[in-house]
């Protein structure tokens, strides 16, 4: 085995200022370069219909029916506010002792 300093000489060191600084970046960038057109895709020849992937069908049907599901399911989820709770606690204790909890005015 070669002593340590000549396996020293032997490794190839590149100058900082040629190799760059990478701060644990891995590189440059990996991107699609903007091309002007919308969601990357040329539009279709005068006459002829986008042709849709086999993917698309599904993702509306997913997107749009879990909306509805959610609007459903807002719309008939119980009140559980404190202020609901707290009127209805007060007309059931008002109730029990006899007195109205709605005003009539005396005429």
């Amino acid at each position: 085995m070669p002593p340590t300093s000549s396996l020293r000489a032997l490794q190839v060191k590149v100058p900082r200022r040629i190799a760059g600084r990478r701060f644990a970046s891995h590189g440059p960038p990996q991107f699609n370069e903007p091309s002007g057109l919308l969601f990357g895709e040329k539009p279709p020849a005068p006459g002829q219909k986008r042709v849709k992937e086999e993917w698309e069908n599904i993702w509306y049907v997913g997107m749009f029916g879990s909306m509805a599901m959610a609007a459903v399911l807002l719309y008939y989820k119980p009140d559980t506010s404190i202020q609901t709770w707290a009127l209805r606690e007060a007309k059931e204790r008002m109730e029990a002792r006899g007195e109205k909890y709605k005003y009539e005015p005396s005429s």
